[in-house]
């Protein structure tokens, strides 16, 4: 290669050497990183990227944001941008048997009216990152993380160091003349994972230099896009498999009518698709390479967690549609969750900011489902005995929805248990945390009767506190309470009122700003209510619903502290057990002490007229979900009740209507399929003011 081009005016031929370097760059590229068969010897491939870099240096001014020069070659960011996807990037239904699945087709073959076989594109469930890449014109211009579906985080600068993500597409357009020109506006979607041995590779380094491990390969991936300095996510070898393909243009038509096309279009373009991708007709042919995935899964030099099935023919796709969070034409068959053997060394005994007692099953450490397990939940008393547990005993536990770990059986007659060391599990007469009595709750649970006072629920019990749904502290998080109650700073709810400007500023990372703008919050939250007030004093059964409903039905707190058992209960919707709850915690001299110094702290309320219940909606049940833009959750609740509705959790098939606001989720998905009648904002603001009137 001549050197006639190192100095200089740009001239013509110098702009051609550029393109035709870039060009040999990104075809090597490809074979190397993609294909995995490398045409030229590593020398000289190194020998182009030099010449390349060279003449950039010499010519900044010609250096294109698709160079492969450019892969890192930005500073590191402050923080990550939001990006809003286009197109939705929804989540998948998941299946876990052989019914399941036959249920899904058939809702196909029903909606569809469908007289034939369905035809399925499978491909395997890649356990990393779901991203969109974005090509304007053929160049990756954006790169965002799924995000929520909605709204995703901009890693562009992470993204362009991954080498078999191709910066301009077609990546060797030499070669293949006959391609279909790449849609002006092109979003490819794909999961970035690392592989097995990369990962592997990656801790290894980290141990020699004393560095911080991953846990898994995902979680590897995950932190790697989430560098800000793309130079560390350079070295990290993150790989990426596409999965779809969006033109964004509504003027021009895609190249592909069916997913097998649109994986034959993006790797003739140079972009990686998996090569275990096949299409099959039916269930059973979905179930055959769902088994036959799972069977080479340990194989595999990248995790999966099972496999993916979508109707191939795009058509067909967009007469099914989608539910509000997932598409009618693809679900994820989850493979069954690892499980492996080990030892209980001893039941411990939490306690929740309700002050539930939970025992915990501390094991011999065991590597399962990617990570180091060293303790499992045994949810309570009840569950203990159906395993018939005991400490010592050898069980077999598992990564129940490959998150939570949990006890399945116990294993018996096993010899490498230590029967001789077995002994029974017993729920403590006192609290664990404060030595209060521990009382039964119901048929299987107990709780501690500590109230404010327990310090093991003096964290949580304070985060409700001063959460939004009682007296909304703002800038009173989860990490400050942490380090006020380790400093000793706060002890219960009433000493937040009692937090000083200088205590605050004297934090780590608060600063006198900071200080001085909770000092305010802190004191604009004297002013309440009495329903939010009662809602933060975390008594048991009692949410904000009931907060309400004791707060419209006594009128004040003095009146409320006075109720006797028939009293509490002639509240609507107070039954027995939530009148004991809720006596039982205002008798308690530690909890009427603390209410009693909240009040000299200055908390206040205007005392509400008693409400007389309305009758209008008696008997319906609303269920409210997603954010509403004109009122808060908690009016929208109260309006409904003042109107005698009840508000309920959950939906069921005795539900009348959903409030659904932007971002609702799996409540709107359950309302569609059980066809009950969903209200917009604007429909449910008319539907008050009717029933109002």
């Amino acid at each position: 290669m001549s050197d006639a081009h190192t100095s200089g005016a740009v001239t013509t031929a110098l702009v051609d050497e550029l393109a035709q370097l870039r060009a040999r760059i990104h075809h090597h590229d490809y074979f190397y990183h993609t294909l995995d068969a490398p045409e030229i010897p590593d020398a000289e491939y190194d020998r182009l990227f030099a010449r390349l870099e060279q003449l950039e240096a010499l010519h900044p001014e010609l250096i294109t944001p698709d160079s492969p020069t450019q892969r890192v070659g930005s500073a590191p960011l402050s923080g990550f941008v939001q990006v809003t996807h286009e197109v939705p990037m929804m989540s998948l239904a998941k299946v876990f048997d052989e019914a399941e699945l036959q249920d899904f087709e058939a809702r196909i073959i029903k909606r569809l009216d469908a007289t034939s076989a369905i035809r399925f594109s499978c491909e395997p469930k890649i356990d990393g990152v779901a991203v969109s890449l974005l090509y304007e014109d053929g160049v990756l211009v954006r790169a965002a993380t799924r995000g929520d579906g909605v709204t995703g985080e901009d890693i562009t600068h992470n993204v362009r160091t991954l080498r078999d993500v191709p910066l301009r597409l077609p990546v060797h357009p030499a070669a293949h003349e006959a391609l279909p020109a790449v849609p002006a506006r092109l979003e490819v979607r794909g999961e970035i994972y690392m592989s097995r041995s990369g990962f592997e590779a990656v801790n290894a380094q980290a141990l020699a230099s004393g560095g911080k491990t991953f846990v898994n390969p995902r979680n590897a991936a995950a932190g790697t896009l989430r560098q800000l300095d793309p130079r560390i996510t350079a070295t990290r070898p993150l790989r990426l498999f596409c999965y779809g393909a969006n033109v964004l243009d509504a003027q021009e038509s895609a190249p592909w009518q069916s997913l097998s096309e649109t994986f034959a279009c993006l790797r003739r373009w140079g972009l990686p698709v998996n090569p275990l991708i096949e299409q099959v007709e039916g269930v059973s042919q979905t179930l055959a390479y769902a088994n036959d995935l799972l069977a080479r899964r340990a194989a595999l030099d990248y995790e999966i967690d099972g496999a993916v099935f979508k109707v191939d023919r795009l058509q067909l796709q967009a007469e099914l549609g989608f539910n509000a969070r997932t598409p009618r034409w693809a679900v994820a068959w989850k493979f069954p969750a690892e499980e492996v053997a080990t030892v209980v060394r001893d039941v411990e005994f939490q306690v929740g900011r309700t002050g539930t007692i939970t025992p915990v099953a501390r094991l011999e450490p065991a590597f399962v489902g990617g990570v180091t397990v060293s303790n499992a939940t045994l949810h309570n008393m009840a569950e203990i005995v159906r395993l018939g547990l005991q400490i010592g005993d050898r069980v077999i536990i598992r990564r129940a929805g490959d998150v939570i770990p949990k006890v399945v059986k116990v294993i018996e007659d096993d010899t490498e248990s230590g029967t001789a060391e077995r002994r029974p599990v017993q729920m403590p007469a006192c609290c664990p945390a404060c030595g209060s009595p521990v009382e039964p709750d119901g048929e299987i649970l107990f709780r501690c009767s500590g109230g404010l006072v327990c310090p093991a629920q003096r964290k949580e019990s304070i985060r409700h506190f001063c959460a939004r749904g009682a007296l909304n502290i703002e800038g009173l998080g989860d990490k400050l309470i942490e380090q006020l109650v380790d400093a000793g700073l706060i002890h219960d709810v009433a000493d937040v009122f009692h937090l000083q400007h200088a205590q605050l500023a004297a934090l780590e990372r608060m600063g006198d700003k900071s200080a001085a703008n909770l000092v305010t919050a802190i004191d604009k939250a004297r002013s309440t209510t009495l329903t939010r007030f009662l809602y933060g004093l975390g008594i048991p059964e009692v949410g904000e619903a009931t907060a309400l409903a004791l707060a419209s039905h006594f009128g004040s707190l003095e009146a409320l502290l006075a109720a006797d058992i028939p009293a509490l209960e002639a509240v609507p919707d107070v039954g027995p057990i939530v009148a004991a709850r809720v006596q039982h915690f205002l008798e308690q001299a530690a909890n009427r002490d603390v209410i009693a110094r909240l009040r000299e702290a200055g908390v206040h309320w205007a005392d509400q007229a008693v409400i007389a219940a309305s009758d209008v909606l008696a008997g319906k049940t609303f269920v409210l979900t997603g954010t509403l833009e004109t009122m808060t959750r908690d009016d929208a609740k109260a309006r409904l009740q003042a109107l005698g509705a009840k508000v309920a959790g959950s939906v069921s098939k005795k539900t009348d209507y959903v409030v659904a606001g932007p971002g609702a989720g799996s409540k709107l998905d359950k309302a569609v399929e059980l066809e009950v009648p969903v209200l917009d904002e604007t429909a449910f603001l008319a539907f008050l003011t009717e029933h109002e009137a």
